[in-house]
């Protein structure tokens, strides 16, 4: 018996998913946990893996096609079952090959038929031409007409030699416009349900919060100093390198509890305060923008929180992150610095209230203690739902993080 290749359960929110692509064929061997497809939910993209070895028996649904959790996409030989699967796939397609025999005797009966009603179609032929000069007329009234003058009587013998020029006329461009055409083609490719969820969600915020945005500048030198002095330490004792994103994301939970603002989230007329601290990490991927959360990152250590990071990157570009991971969420830190951008506004990841966005580290010529040095600058940016969260706080906000990253040492005093 063929075994059924389901949609596995995706969480309470996910109720169908999109085929984005199938990785096997049809009669492929398969070994159990091979990716068969890859599936397009409203979160993310993830591999469906095979439930057994055998052979990819047949594919229900193609690339492209909406699917409920649950349903069955494909069948799937098991090893020592392809024998039967076998014989039951060759009965189906005789006697598709039977009927394509059949048709070949009526083609000549039907090839006959028209041989002989030729001749009366004839006649019907020899009153045709009347009508087309009158077709003819309104394409050649707007260049033609003109010359000949006012007589009427004589618009209907032209018709016949203005046709012939407009042909001609019309035959010269038709390999330039051709051309042309070819150079301006357009394709049309569907967006998939990732990116579709993604404007949604977006479009959500903007017609929902009121969001606005207040900038700052970092300066990293302590950061990077502290950095380059522990690396080889740290990433002998843990075995990842010591990145920014621990320090931000400390120093994030350092300002989300001093302004628990940030950290809520409006519900109908209240207002919803997190004592935890769940931090989505933004990652670009091919398919999309996706939030991996790191929940109670209050408790993670700078090696876990690069370690969980560096992962979620990872996984996110072998589209293996899992659905569950990319729930929740009280704050969100993107980082459009690691593509040079200088300076953005990022829109919230409802329903948070508040987003940290990173730029680009430049060495740019500061004013410290009477004397202009180089350093190097980062520009940070809170976007915060005025709705719960006042200007006064979104700036002391920023403030405060700024204060945590140029001098980390209070990651440890605070802590």
């Amino acid at each position: 018996m063929p075994l059924e290749v389901r949609i596995p359960e995706l969480g309470e929110s996910i109720v169908e998913v999109q085929i984005g692509e199938w990785l096997k064929a049809e009669g492929d061997e398969v070994r159990k946990d091979d990716a068969l497809a890859v599936i397009e939910s409203e979160k993310t993209n993830f591999e469906l893996p095979s439930p057994a070895s055998g052979k990819l028996a047949r594919i229900l649904h193609q690339a492209g096609e909406t699917v409920k959790v649950g349903a069955s996409i494909a069948q799937l030989e098991p090893d020592g079952a392809g024998g039967h699967a076998a014989s039951g796939v060759k009965p189906a397609s005789k006697p598709q090959a039977k009927p394509q025999a059949a048709p070949p005797p009526r083609k000549p009966e039907r090839a006959a038929a028209p041989a002989k009603e030729r001749p009366p179609a004839k006649p019907k032929a020899i009153p045709a031409p009347a009508p087309p000069p009158r077709e003819a007329a309104p394409e050649t009234t707007i260049p033609e007409p003109e010359p000949p003058g006012t007589p009427t009587e004589e618009a209907p013998p032209p018709p016949e030699r203005p046709r012939a020029a407009a042909e001609s006329v019309a035959a010269q461009p038709a390999e330039p416009t051709s051309t042309a055409a070819a150079a301006r083609e357009e394709e049309i490719v569907p967006m998939s349900m990732l990116r579709r969820t993604v404007a949604r969600r977006l479009v959500e915020a903007q017609r929902t919060m009121a969001m606005l945005t207040t900038f700052n500048e970092v300066d990293l030198s302590a950061v990077q100093n502290l950095r380059q002095q522990r690396q080889e330490a740290f990433q002998q004792r843990y075995g990842i390198k010591l990145g920014l994103m621990s320090f931000f994301v400390k120093a994030a939970i350092a300002a989300l509890k001093e302004f628990p603002q940030l950290n809520a989230q409006v519900r109908g007329d209240d207002v919803i305060y997190h004592n935890y601290f769940d931090i989505g990490m933004a990652i670009a991927t091919p398919q999309g923008l996706v939030v991996p959360v790191l929940p109670n990152a209050e408790r993670l250590s700078f090696a876990e929180i690069e370690s969980a990071v560096a992962d979620f990157a990872r996984r996110a570009k072998e589209r293996q992150l899992k659905p569950e991971e990319l729930e929740g969420g009280t704050f969100t830190i993107t980082n459009g610095g690691v593509f040079g951008s200088l300076l953005s506004t990022p829109l919230i990841n409802p329903p948070q209230s508040g987003i940290l966005g990173l730029h680009a580290i430049e060495d740019r010529p500061v004013a410290r203690e009477g004397s202009v040095v180089i350093r190097p600058m980062m520009y940070v940016a809170l976007t915060y739902d005025h709705r719960i969260v006042d200007g006064r706080e979104a700036v002391l906000f920023l403030r405060r993080i700024k204060e945590v990253i140029e001098e980390p040492v209070r990651m440890l005093i605070e802590a």
